[in-house]
C-alpha cells in the first residue's frame, strides 16, 4: 500500500499549519464528521499565581506535529498494534472564544464547543487553558447518562469557594462532584503541600471521591489504581500537566515535585481505555514559557496521542 510519503508531500513537522497533530482544521462546527474533535481552550483567568495557560493549546498543537509522522499509524512494537490508523478520524476545530476577563463568558463558549463535538458523536479533546475550564466541559455533559471522572494531578481542585470564586482552577472537582450526571471521582496524584484545606479533602470524601496520593498509586501499581474505578463505568478522563513531574513538565503554573514520571500515568490511562468507555478528554495547565525547552508540550501530546490510540484500538476491540 502506497502512502503519502511515496505519492504525495513529505510533510514534515516544521512544514504546514499548525493543527492538532496536523490533522484538517473544521471551522464549521455545524458539519463535523470525525471520531475526535480537538477544541482548544485558551482561558488561563482562573490562575491564582502564574498565568500563561492561555498558550497551552498552542503549544500543544505546535508540539503535537512532532507526532504527525506515519501515513499508515503509529507502528507500536511492544503492544503489537498500530495506533492512530488512517480510518480514525481526528479533526481541530480551533479554539472556543476566549473573552479576556469574563470567566462566564469565557466558560459559556469552551462549553458551546463540547456541546458541537458531542453532537457530532466525535470525542471531544480539549486542551486549555487552567484547570477551570473542565467546569463548562462538564457541563457540555447536562443531559447525557451518567460517567465517572479520573482525575490526573497533583492538586485536589475541591475548593467549594473563596473570596467569591466558585469557578477558578481550584474548583472543578468541587463543580464536578456536584452534577447528578457525575457518578464518582478518582483523583490520582494529590500530594503535598494542597490548594485545599483540610476540610476540602473531608467534603471530597464525603461526596464521593477515592483520592490518591503519587506514592499511594505507585504502590497500588497500574493495575491497581486503574481497578480503584468502578467496573464498567463511563470515564471522562482531565490531566492536568502538573500531574507529572516538574523534572519533565516544569512548563505549568503550580509546579509541585514529587509527581509522576510519563510511563506511571501512560500505563494508568492505557489500562482504564481498556476496560472502559471513555466519553471524553482534557488536558490542562500547560503554560509553556515556563519551559524554553518545549519539553512539557511535547509530553502533553505524546500523552495525548498515546491515550487517543488506546482508546480506539480498545473500542475496535469490542
Amino acid at each position: 500500500m502506497a502512502h503519502g510519503y511515496q505519492t504525495g508531500r513529505l510533510d514534515l513537522p516544521f512544514t504546514g499549519i499548525c493543527t492538532f497533530a496536523k490533522r484538517p482544521h473544521v471551522q464549521d462546527w455545524s458539519a463535523l464528521e470525525a471520531d475526535v474533535a480537538v477544541l482548544g481552550a485558551p482561558f488561563d483567568a482562573g490562575t491564582q499565581w502564574r498565568a500563561g495557560a492561555r498558550f497551552g493549546p498552542r503549544s500543544v498543537r505546535e508540539a503535537s506535529t512532532l507526532f504527525s509522522f506515519g501515513h499508515a499509524g503509529a507502528y507500536d512494537h511492544e503492544d503489537d498494534v498500530t495506533y492512530l490508523g488512517p480510518e480514525l478520524r481526528i479533526v481541530d476545530m480551533g479554539d472556543a472564544d476566549i473573552v479576556h476577563t469574563d470567566t462566564l463568558a469565557s466558560h459559556a463558549n469552551i462549553r458551546v464547543g463540547v456541546e458541537a463535538a458531542l453532537k457530532a458523536g466525535a470525542l471531544p479533546v480539549v486542551i486549555g487553558g487552567d484547570h477551570s475550564v473542565n467546569i463548562p466541559c462538564l457541563e457540555a455533559y447536562e443531559g447525557h447518562a451518567p460517567f465517572h471522572l479520573l482525575q490526573i494531578d497533583a492538586h485536589l481542585d475541591f475548593v467549594d469557594e473563596r473570596h467569591g470564586v466558585t469557578r477558578g482552577h481550584g474548583n472543578p472537582m468541587r463543580r464536578a462532584a456536584e452534577k447528578p450526571w457525575i457518578s464518582g471521582l478518582t483523583q490520582v496524584g494529590i500530594r503535598n503541600v494542597s490548594s485545599t484545606a483540610k476540610e476540602g479533602y473531608d467534603d471530597a470524601r464525603a461526596m464521593g471521591s477515592d483520592i490518591l496520593s503519587v506514592r499511594q498509586a505507585r504502590g497500588l501499581g497500574a493495575d491497581g489504581v486503574a481497578a480503584r474505578v468502578p467496573k464498567g463505568a463511563p470515564v471522562y478522563i482531565t490531566i492536568d500537566i502538573d500531574g507529572f513531574c516538574p523534572s519533565i513538565a516544569p512548563g505549568t503554573g503550580t509546579p509541585s515535585h514529587g509527581g509522576f514520571l510519563y510511563y506511571e500515568v501512560l500505563e494508568i490511562l492505557q489500562i482504564v481505555a481498556r476496560e472502559h468507555e471513555i466519553v471524553g478528554i482534557d488536558l490542562v495547565e500547560v503554560a509553556p514559557d515556563y519551559d524554553p525547552t518545549g519539553s512539557t508540550a511535547i509530553l502533553a501530546a505524546q500523552l495525548l496521542m498515546n491515550l487517543l490510540g488506546f482508546v480506539f484500538h480498545a473500542r475496535s476491540m469490542r
